[in-house]
C-alpha cells in the first residue's frame, strides 16, 4: 500500500491525537478488533429488526405492498441522508470514532425501540426507522475506519471481521423473530423484537468506547467539505467504487427478500415458518463466515481476484434461486451459498477504497463509498415485490445478477490498472 497521502499536509502521517489515541499498550490488536467487531454485530441488529417482523406488522396495520416495500426502504433513505452528511461535514475523521460510533448506536436504539413502546400506526414508524438509519451512518463507516487504523498487511482480514460482524448482526432479528413470543393470530409478537434489537444496540454502544484508532490512519487535519467529492474521483478509488455498486445492487435485496421467499416457500409446502425463520437467519448470518475467509484469503492472493470470485458465485446463485421455490429444501441450501457469497466481498471493496485513498481522510472515503451503495439498494428493494407479481420470485431474483455483470467488469479494469499495486501489499 502507498503510505504517503496525495497532496497531504508535512503531519499527515503523524499519531491520531491524544483524544482517540489507542488504547494502552499490551491490548492486543485482535483483542481490539474483536470487541469493534462485537459492537458493531449488536448495533446494526437494529437494521432489520422492522423488516424481519414484516409478515406481523402487516398483520396488525393491513400494510399494503407499498408500504411493506417503505418499511426497508427508509431505513435506506435514511442511512444515504446520514452518510452524507457524514462525509461532508468529515465526521469520521475529524471527531472521535469510538465515541461517534457509540453515540449513533445509542441515538438509532431509542428511535427503533420508541416504535416498539409507542407507535401504533405505519407512518411514525416509517419516520423512525429513517432516523434509525440516519443514525446507522454513524456505526457503520467510522467502525470500518477504526477497524482499517488497526490494519495494514492484514487488512482484508481485519474488514472482513467487522463486516462479518455486520452480516450477522443484521441476522439477528431473524433469529429472535424465531422466538415464541406471544403474539395475535399464532403470529410471534413484533414489539419484544424491536425492543430486544434495540437493547443489543445499547449495548453495542458500550462495548466500543474502549476501542480506540490504531496507527495505519493519519488524522485529518481540518475540515474540507470537498475531500467527499476527491474521495470519489480518483481512478482506482472509482473503479473499486463501481465494484461496489454492482455488489450493492444484489446485496440488501438478497438480505431482505430471501428471507421472506423462503417464509412464502415453507409455508406453500406446509413446512414450519419457524424453520423459515431460522433458515432466514442461517441465510444472512453465514455472510458472517464468507467475510472472514475471503479476507484472509484476500489479504495473501488478492482482493480484486475474490471479489471477482465472490460476484460470479452470488451471480449464479441470483439466476437459479428463484426457480426452486416449490422445493423448499433446495431453495434453502442454495440461499446459504448466496448468503456466503454475496457478502465475501464486501469488506474488499472497502479495503481498496482505504489503501487508495488519502490517509488522512479514509473515513470520508469510506462514508461517500457506503453511501452510493445504499443509495443504489433503494432502487432493488423497491423493485423486488412487483417483479414477484409480474415474474415470479425467478425473474425478481434473476434481475439482481446484473449486478455481478458490473462489478465483474470493474474489478477487472481495477485488476489490469497500476493502482492495483497498491491493493494488499501488492496482491491484486
Amino acid at each position: 500500500m502507498n503510505d504517503a497521502p496525495r497532496g497531504s499536509a508535512p503531519d499527515a502521517n503523524k499519531s491520531p491525537p491524544d483524544d482517540i489515541a489507542a488504547p494502552a499498550a499490551g491490548v492486543g490488536k485482535w483483542r481490539i478488533l474483536l470487541l469493534l467487531a462485537l459492537a458493531e454485530l449488536l448495533a446494526m441488529a437494529l437494521w432489520f429488526s422492522a423488516s424481519a417482523v414484516l409478515p406481523q406488522l402487516t398483520a396488525a396495520w393491513e400494510l399494503s405492498g407499498s408500504l411493506q416495500s417503505w418499511f426497508t426502504m427508509s431505513v435506506q433513505i435514511g442511512f444515504v441522508a446520514g452518510a452524507l452528511t457524514s462525509a461532508f461535514s468529515n465526521a469520521p475523521d475529524r471527531f472521535s470514532a469510538q465515541r461517534l460510533v457509540a453515540a449513533c448506536a445509542l441515538a438509532g436504539a431509542l428511535c427503533n425501540g420508541a416504535i416498539a413502546l409507542w407507535v401504533t400506526s405505519p407512518e411514525p414508524a416509517l419516520v423512525l426507522r429513517f432516523l434509525t438509519g440516519f443514525f446507522l451512518a454513524g456505526v457503520y463507516p467510522p467502525g470500518m475506519k477504526l477497524a482499517a487504523s488497526w490494519c495494514k498487511e492484514d487488512r482484508g482480514l481485519g474488514l472482513g471481521v467487522l463486516v462479518g460482524a455486520l452480516a450477522v448482526g443484521s441476522a439477528l432479528p431473524h433469529l429472535l423473530n424465531a422466538f415464541p413470543w406471544e403474539g395475535a393470530a399464532g403470529l410471534p409478537a413484533w414489539r419484544p423484537v424491536l425492543l430486544v434489537a434495540s437493547g443489543l444496540a445499547v449495548l453495542g454502544a458500550l462495548l466500543v468506547l474502549p476501542v480506540g484508532v490504531g496507527p495505519h490512519v493519519a488524522a485529518a487535519s481540518r475540515f474540507d467539505w470537498r475531500e467527499a467529492i476527491r474521495a470519489v474521483g480518483a481512478p482506482g478509488v472509482r473503479l473499486a467504487n463501481l465494484g461496489y455498486l454492482g455488489h450493492m445492487w444484489e446485496l440488501y435485496a438478497m438480505w431482505a427478500w430471501a428471507p421472506l421467499c423462503l417464509l412464502a416457500s415453507y409455508e406453500a409446502a406446509g413446512w414450519s415458518s419457524q424453520g423459515a425463520r431460522l433458515a432466514g437467519f442461517g441465510v444472512v448470518a453465514i455472510g458472517g463466515l464468507g467475510s472472514v475467509l475471503a479476507g484472509r484469503v484476500a489479504d495473501r492472493f488478492g482482493r480484486t481476484a475474490v471479489a471477482i470470485t465472490s460476484l460470479v458465485v452470488s451471480g449464479a446463485c441470483a439466476l437459479c434461486a428463484g426457480w426452486l421455490f416449490t422445493s423448499p429444501g433446495l431453495l434453502t441450501g442454495v440461499c446459504l451459498v448466496w448468503g456466503f457469497a454475496v457478502v465475501a466481498d464486501s469488506a474488499q471493496f472497502s479495503a481498496a477504497v482505504s489503501e487508495l485513498s488519502d490517509r488522512r481522510y479514509v473515513g470520508t472515503a469510506l462514508t461517500m463509498q457506503t453511501c452510493l451503495g445504499f443509495l443504489l439498494t433503494l432502487a432493488t428493494l423497491w423493485a423486488i415485490p412487483p417483479l414477484v407479481e409480474r415474474f415470479g420470485w425467478e425473474g425478481a431474483f434473476a434481475a439482481l445478477a446484473l449486478g455481478p455483470v458490473v462489478g465483474v467488469a470493474a474489478m477487472l479494469r481495477l485488476r489490469a490498472s497500476p493502482q492495483a499495486r497498491q491493493l494488499a501489499s501488492g496482491n491484486r
